[in-house]
């Protein structure tokens, strides 16, 4: 079995249990794992301590997103392909976990189309149409260098940053970075660890969900959950069997995702 992960930067902090990267290596001796990691948080700490504040965007969906112009995505792209991507490929090797650290920019493996106007809603709550900047909705994935990675028992470790059409980089959201990866492989599940214990009603977890209730309360999660359950929602439409989102503050998150012990699943129905 493949299974993807997505690991959320806001955990990649004191908190964070490293009990996930335990989890790879056991996994490992059975099952074929890529890792996709966030960084979001980190980016933003980089970017004030250099004197650039970030710029946030909401879309008419709701979905707020970092605006990205030139300096951003080369902040975006240092910190995302560099210091967190290795810290995560150090921190699998220090368990003996055979990892490799590649962005999407990396023999190709994220393609992605540049988008030239953004709609955005303004704090007046019209819309506006922007200039794009340096973000990227993805198009092709080279499932080719990860299998070539995965089949020889390495871990994929990818950083969401892709190649656009003019060989610039561009920064993708990483949830839907996992899910294209997913989709693409093809996996038979993709896991989004955040810092939440999953889709929340109330103060109760929605254990399961079937697509069509996940494309329903779609409108209705807060900033962040919006993303992954969107991304989710798309990996599961488009061929893998389940989605999960959990916390990756459980020990053991991945196998307990895969258990169905923790977190939010999510299936065609």
């Amino acid at each position: 079995m493949t299974i993807v992960v997505k690991i959320g930067g806001s955990l990649l902090t004191s908190e964070f249990d490293p009990s996930v990267f335990d989890d790879v290596k056991t996994l490992l001796s059975k099952e074929k794992v890529v890792l996709v990691h966030g960084g979001a948080d980190e980016v933003t700490r980089i970017s004030e301590r250099m004197g650039q504040s970030p710029t946030f965007v909401v879309s008419p969906e709701g979905i707020r997103s970092r605006y990205t112009d030139r300096e951003t995505v080369e902040i975006f792209t240092m910190v995302m392909a560099g210091k967190v991507n290795k810290e995560v490929t150090a921190a699998l090797q220090a368990r003996a976990v055979p990892a490799v650290g590649v962005s999407g920019v990396d023999g190709s493996l994220l393609r992605a189309n540049r988008k030239k106007r953004l709609v955005i809603i303004d704090e007046r709550g019209r819309k506006r149409l922007i200039e794009g900047g340096y973000t990227g909705k993805i198009e092709s994935v080279n499932t080719g260098l990860l299998k070539l990675l995965i089949e020889n028992g390495y871990v994929p470790v990818v950083a969401p940053v892709a190649l656009g059409d003019e060989h610039e980089f561009l920064n993708v959201d990483a949830d839907r970075a996992a899910a294209r990866v997913a989709i693409a492989l093809p996996a038979e599940i993709v896991i989004f660890l955040t810092d939440v214990p999953g889709v929340m009603k109330g103060d109760e977890v929605i254990p399961q969900m079937t697509l069509a209730e996940a494309k329903a309360i779609l409108p209705r999660v807060g900033p962040g959950m919006d993303k992954k359950l969107l991304a989710a929602t798309e990996a599961v439409e488009r061929g893998v069997k389940r989605a999960v989102i959990a916390s990756g503050r459980s020990a053991n998150p991945i196998s307990a995702s895969i258990d169905h012990r923790i977190g939010t699943v999510i299936e065609i129905g």
